[in-house]
């Protein structure tokens, strides 16, 4: 009878392998070993971070795929108070508030580091470089910028483009537009044409159309080489 093709005996336990834990090294061709490099010595330090968030968050997943694209998005936002300098996308800005915050508070630059981070899929910039460490106390932005494009590249990805969006009440951002862009195009390594940056008030709403905050907004899409 088609009954008795059926067997009910248990599957030897020494056929059942066990999954292989999550090779940082090895396995995830996005997660890069951080390494010694001159004007780098800020930054090694988050390797730890890196391996760390994922080892917790990713020992049982699988190595992240090699894509033709990936597509991050970032977002940040800081504190306006009197006596800091506002600092946005490596300019000093002339204005009678700047942002409170660990580092120099670049608001776009953390926020185009985010973005990048992300379509990586690697931890944001908070985890790999967190406020409660001194070694970033009112480190430049571009510190982090310059580790998160070398990540970039050693994952084997380029920029293909990015858009990024600054909300704020004062002061007008017009005058230093280009100042503003043609820097983050010099720290990405990128052509102008591929950089697009717009800046929008609020509008008067809330904290950032009261002149009491700052935030910014990137996507950027990354192509394989």
């Amino acid at each position: 009878m088609a009954s008795s093709l059926f067997f009910s005996t248990p599957i030897p336990t020494k056929l059942i392998s066990k999954q292989k834990p999550f090779s940082y090294h090895s396995s995830n061709p996005l997660l890069p070993q951080l390494t010694h490099k001159p004007l780098r010595s800020l930054v090694v330090s988050s390797a730890a971070a890196i391996e760390a968030e994922t080892q917790t968050s990713s020992s049982n997943s699988s190595p992240l795929k090699s894509l033709p694209f990936r597509v991050g998005h970032g977002f940040d936002l800081h504190r306006l108070e009197p006596g800091y300098p506002l600092i946005i996308g490596g300019i000093n800005i002339p204005h009678d508030r700047g942002c409170e915050a660990h580092s120099d508070g670049d608001v776009l630059l953390h926020c185009v580091v985010d973005a990048i981070l992300g379509a990586l899929g690697l931890p944001d910039i908070g985890q790999i470089f967190p406020d409660t460490d001194p070694k970033w106390k009112g480190a430049p932005s571009s510190v982090f910028m310059e580790e998160a494009v070398r990540l970039m590249h050693e994952a084997g990805y380029e920029l293909g483009n990015l858009d990024a969006t600054l909300i704020l009440q004062r002061p007008k951002v017009s005058p230093h537009k280009e100042s503003i862009r043609a820097n983050l195009c010099k720290l990405l390594g990128a052509d102008p044409s591929v950089v697009n940056l717009k800046a929008k008030t609020h509008e008067k709403v809330d904290s950032l159309g009261e002149n009491r905050s700052i935030a910014a907004h990137t996507v950027v899409l990354l192509m394989k080489k």
